[in-house]
């Protein structure tokens, strides 16, 4: 028997174990860097497996490596661990029990498959012609996880760099449950933060002249950020800034000294990313001083673009199709808007970022949307992920061992 038939017929089995680790994970969630109940969970359901088990130093990490029974090259599967700061309104009878944290995003998903992926190589190991990295993330929302362990090396736990590396992430919303999407090149997009403070000087409302106004400045700013993006950029490699924080003031009859906004910058290539910075600086810069005022302009520069190698997104395509069937794997016509950090990954080493249909509503297309308190994930899809990740590891590994022959 084949090892992907071998694989095929032990995923159902972890089912229900899955299933109980997942929704443990849900009602605890854990926030940011320092996730040690998470931690000790995963570490927990790898009990007995033969792995190399270490946790991060600056951070609840765990990596896990697998040796294959024949010698190759190495490969990495991630999964994010943390969950997010929202009050979950979904009424589910395993719902979080932390107040004001819940696991809106399918993190919890996420942790519960590699753990299935990691039995599944484990307990077929003498088969595998190479290594395998198990990359079990804190951090991943806004705290620059993978960044760390990619510091503390990850990349390289196997004793050799990974030739290639795969992540699949769960969707609340949009495709059908089990279906799995993704696209070559740019997948998901970059995010960075535009932060800025316009200075003027303070006056009486009823006498504006006395006093430079830089809450009329900052508004006009907010629009003509909008008007930049279409007239400075090709609609075809787009940039979207949405100003998400405007504070000025306390008082309805007193203009202050100082207004702020604050914006997510989105972007779909490198060249853009640099360009908008630069950019929108001048604009701020300019605009301000036109009032007579000055505009102090932070950039903060978050995450790049993640990005899927050509070649592994074909591979990864034929995997899934083979695995699951043709009609569970379809192409994704456009990037998605929102950022991931397995983008720091991807920069290193060619790989492959996917999306599977996790929707627990009978139309995903109104479902409530990752992040949202609605969010409801369906627990069916476990094992399905868990075997897509281990054949992608595995299959990976034997057509880079053939190559290196």
């Amino acid at each position: 028997m084949s090892l992907t038939d071998r694989l095929r017929d032990a995923a159902p089995a972890l089912q229900g174990d899955l299933v109980r680790l997942r929704r443990d994970l849900h009602r605890h969630p854990e926030i940011g860097l320092e996730l040690p109940r998470t931690q000790q969970l995963v570490l927990d359901a790898l009990d007995g497996l033969d792995l190399e088990i270490t946790r991060g130093r600056g951070l609840s990490s765990v990596t896990a490596v697998l040796q294959g029974g024949q010698p190759g090259p190495a490969v990495l599967l991630r999964a994010d661990m943390d969950a997010l700061p929202i009050t979950e309104a979904t009424g589910l009878d395993y719902a979080s029990q932390v107040d004001g944290v819940m696991h809106a995003c399918g993190h919890d998903l996420h942790t519960a498959i590699l753990v299935g992926a990691a039995r599944l190589l484990g307990s077929h190991r003498d088969a595998l012609r190479g290594d395998v990295v198990f990359m079990f993330e804190p951090g991943e929302e806004g705290w620059n996880g993978a960044g760390r362990m990619i510091e503390e090396g990850v990349l390289d736990a196997a004793g050799q760099r990974v030739c290639s590396a795969y992540a699949l992430h769960v969707s609340s919303y949009g495709s059908p449950r089990g279906q799995v999407t993704s696209r070559p090149g740019t997948v998901m997009a970059a995010v960075d933060e535009l932060r800025v403070t316009v200075h003027g000087v303070g006056a009486h409302a009823s006498m504006p002249h006395q006093g430079r106004d830089p809450v009329t400045a900052a508004a006009e700013l907010v629009t003509a950020l909008q008007t930049l993006v279409t007239r400075r950029f090709n609609v075809f490699d787009p940039v979207v800034v949405t100003v998400g924080s405007f504070h000025a003031g306390d008082s309805v009859n007193t203009i202050p000294d100082t207004a702020h906004f604050a914006a997510t910058v989105r972007t779909f290539s490198a060249a853009n990313q640099a360009a908008i910075r630069t950019e929108a600086g001048r604009l701020c810069a300019h605009i301000a001083q036109a009032y007579g005022l000055t505009a102090e302009v932070e950039y903060v520069q978050k995450y790049p673009v993640t990005v899927n190698d050509a070649q592994q997104y074909e591979f990864a395509g034929r995997v899934v199709s083979d695995v699951l069937g043709a009609d569970r794997f379809t192409p994704m016509p456009f990037p998605l808007t929102a950022s991931e950090d397995f983008s720091r990954v991807l920069d290193e080493v060619p790989g492959c970022y996917l999306i599977l249909g996790a929707s627990a509503a009978d139309d995903p297309t109104t479902a409530p949307i990752n992040h949202s308190p609605r969010a409801v994930f369906d627990d069916a899809v476990l094992a399905d992920g868990a075997l897509v990740l281990a054949e992608l590891a595995s299959r990976a590994l034997a057509g880079d061992a053939a190559a290196h022959r």
